[in-house]
């Protein structure tokens, strides 16, 4: 039994490594110093909270405090050692003496090799928590990147709308040369016939005109005697030498 309590006290008198303290003295977990409206992010004490004689919270003297004073703490644990040894409730036999050798090379050995595993520790620590910042700031960087992709998204599906307008301009205006293409196609056509009808009827104007002419000039060259062209060429010269200058 004895050396159980001993090697719990060196487990105790390691404040590197082991701090075995209520989870309620931890200023952390204090709902009174919580902020309970934008509920931060809790941070890892970097430090472990305050002991003295190695294993003995701060906390167990500043509740003393206001009771007993300074030497309150310390009274009440020599007192209580003053007991627990009068009343041979703790056995002083030659397994404490062991133990006593033992927590002395403890303490020894937690001074020497103490700081370099500490060291050790905390930087395993740091690493796990930096891979895990990390993965929570990649994650978070993602979200945003995630969050930047869909707003562009969503500002390029508005261009979509106005270039849907602009192509329903287009197809308009593509209609609307269409429209007008074949509307000239149909005047061109319409004036290619009326052109054609007009250019019918003065041609048969020109030949009805032609064979009226021919006609009547072959009528009247048939209605004339022999006689009567004579006496016409005869009627003709007379006219041209009346025509002719008298001379004196």
């Amino acid at each position: 039994m004895l050396s159980r309590l001993a090697l719990r006290s060196v487990q105790e008198a390691r404040p590197f490594l082991v701090a075995v303290r209520p989870t309620s003295t931890t200023a952390v977990n204090k709902a009174t110093e919580r902020d309970e409206v934008n509920f931060p992010r809790r941070a890892r004490p970097v430090e472990p909270g305050k002991v003295r004689m190695g294993f003995l919270p701060e906390e167990w003297f500043q509740f003393f405090y206001s009771k007993t004073g300074v030497t309150g703490p310390y009274m009440f644990g020599v007192g209580l050692t003053t007991f627990l040894c009068s009343k041979e409730i703790y056995v002083m036999e030659h397994e404490f003496y062991t133990g006593l050798s033992i927590f002395i090379m403890a303490v020894y050995a937690i001074k020497k090799l103490g700081p370099g595993i500490a060291n050790f520790l905390d930087k395993e620590i740091e690493d796990i928590e930096g891979s895990w910042v990390k993965y929570r700031q990649d994650s978070v960087e993602g979200l945003k990147q995630a969050i930047e992709d869909e707003k562009k998204a969503q500002w390029e599906a508005e261009g979509q709308k106005m270039l849907f307008d602009a192509k329903r301009e287009n197809v308009a205006l593509q209609l609307e040369a269409a429209y007008r293409e074949r509307l000239a196609t149909v005047h061109s056509e319409v004036k290619k016939r009326l052109d054609y009808q007009l250019e019918t009827a003065n041609v048969q104007t020109r030949i009805e005109q032609k064979h009226m002419v021919n006609w009547i000039v072959n009528n009247v060259k048939a209605s004339i005697t022999p006689a009567q062209e004579a006496a016409a060429l005869k009627q003709c010269f007379a006219d041209l030498k009346g025509l002719a200058p008298q001379t004196a």
